[in-house]
């Protein structure tokens, strides 16, 4: 949610912002417009309430003569007030529903651009191998071991799912142990167990609601499946004055993530780069408005490591304005080198939200002058369990067919290698 006071003061300022992302549904002076009609209607309800607190005391002091007079009036200011607070309440509602569909200001530092075309590669890391064969696609591999299987999940679930078996499903999991591991023993995360259904307040105050309601599962009793546990974990903070002291705060868990992917057909139908159900890695971070920018850079650092330790070769982008989600004034996506596509493909991705989501969720902290401020929030992939098995299954295959293990991995497989035949 952007700051109507900011606006204000900023007018040229957001309508840059708009206009960089390409935001054309109201303009900035609309906006402005309808702020002003709502704060005149209300004042006008305030003086209509204050008009009919001044006749209910003339009414009580009047003579038997005067009070017929006053009662009328009364009752013209009565209905007057309840007219003027119908309007005020319509002004409100429709100022309330442009404001949760505008998009957060750009940072300055953010290229200008329409889609992915336009985002920066800011550095690449590791070199990509160079096979004396083939490389084969992840999903083939999978299914070469009988490991891998996306019929059997189709006929349980539909499209977009799998099941993982034997060492694969070991893998998996072995993967998302070792981030949990390096987030919380190296970087100072906390490791948290968080909910996967949530209210939609919860999904309003993260910004995945209004704007992506279509792309999310919701429950008959009216709780939505998480598409992400940055909802879970970056809520956990709502509605609270924190501690500058105890600033910043850093979550980390491993959950599974639920997405229609709607607009996502035709798109990745084979294999598991795109499915309904995945898991991930989070990394949220509550700071004070003076470190979100440094706490990014770390964010982005640190899922960096994440992939060196893998020795898998990997990307930092830098997105453009037209390619952000709405919520983010900044994010970098991490994409890692795909053997068997010849390219990157994204496996993380990080943002400062600013106070976009703090002024949603009302999560404030008291600053050094004793002043409360909305917290800044951030929030990263650490990683992409799926896709991180997606590249290590096509980085560190063999011409014989086997897998080799990264050595990080392997006290959590007790084995080194995948052999070409698995037996389940």
């Amino acid at each position: 949610m952007l700051n109507l006071k900011d606006m204000r003061a900023r007018p040229e300022y957001h309508q840059a912002g708009f206009d960089r992302r390409g935001f054309t549904d109201i303009t900035v002076a609309q906006i402005l417009e309808k702020e002003q009609l709502s704060r005149l209607q209300q004042q006008q309800l305030q003086n209509l309430q204050q008009q009919k607190n001044d006749t209910a005391k003339q009414i009580s002091k009047a003579t038997y003569e005067e009070r017929p007079k006053l009662i009328q009036q009364g009752e013209q200011i009565k209905t007057e007030l309840q007219q003027a607070q119908e309007t005020f309440e319509t002004i409100k509602t429709e100022l309330d529903s442009i404001l949760t569909f505008l998009p957060n200001c750009p940072h300055p530092s953010v290229p200008t651009g329409k889609d992915e075309q336009n985002n920066i590669e800011m550095k690449k890391i590791g070199t990509p191998r160079t096979f004396d064969f083939t490389p084969l696609e992840h999903h083939l591999i999978g299914i070469s071991k009988e490991q891998m299987d996306f019929d059997t999940a189709a006929k349980v679930s539909g499209s977009r799912f799998v099941y993982l078996k034997g060492t694969l499903a070991r893998l998996h999991r072995a993967i998302g142990q070792f981030f949990l591991d390096t987030l919380t023993e190296e970087f100072g995360y906390t490791e948290m167990y968080t909910p996967y259904l949530v209210r939609a307040e919860s999904m309003f105050g993260t910004a995945q609601h209004p704007k992506f309601t279509d792309d999310q599962f919701e429950t008959t009793d009216g709780r939505w499946l998480i598409p992400t546990s940055e909802v879970s974990l970056t809520n956990y903070v709502r509605e609270e004055l924190l501690s500058l002291q105890i600033l910043p705060l850093r979550f980390t868990t491993l959950s599974p993530c639920f997405r229609k992917e709607v607009g996502a057909a035709g798109k990745d139908l084979h294999g598991m780069i795109r499915q309904h159900q995945f898991y991930k890695v989070e990394m949220v971070s509550i700071t004070d408005k003076s470190a979100s920018y440094d706490e990014l850079e770390r964010m982005v650092s640190i899922a960096s490591a994440l992939l060196q330790k893998l020795d898998l070769p990997h990307r930092i982008m830098t997105l453009c304005t037209g390619d952000m989600g709405i919520a983010a004034a900044k994010t970098y996506d991490l994409e890692v080198w795909l053997p068997s596509q010849n390219g990157y493909r994204e496996i993380s991705s990080c943002s400062n939200c600013e106070d976009f989501q703090a002024r949603r969720m009302m999560t404030r902290y008291k600053d050094v002058s004793g002043e409360n401020q909305y917290c800044h929030t951030l929030n990263g992939s650490g990683l992409a369990v799926g896709r991180t098995l997606i590249a290590i299954l096509e980085n560190y295959q063999n011409k014989d067919g086997s897998i080799t293990i990264p050595d990080t991995l392997k006290k959590y497989m007790s084995i080194d290698v995948l052999p070409k035949t698995v037996q389940i």
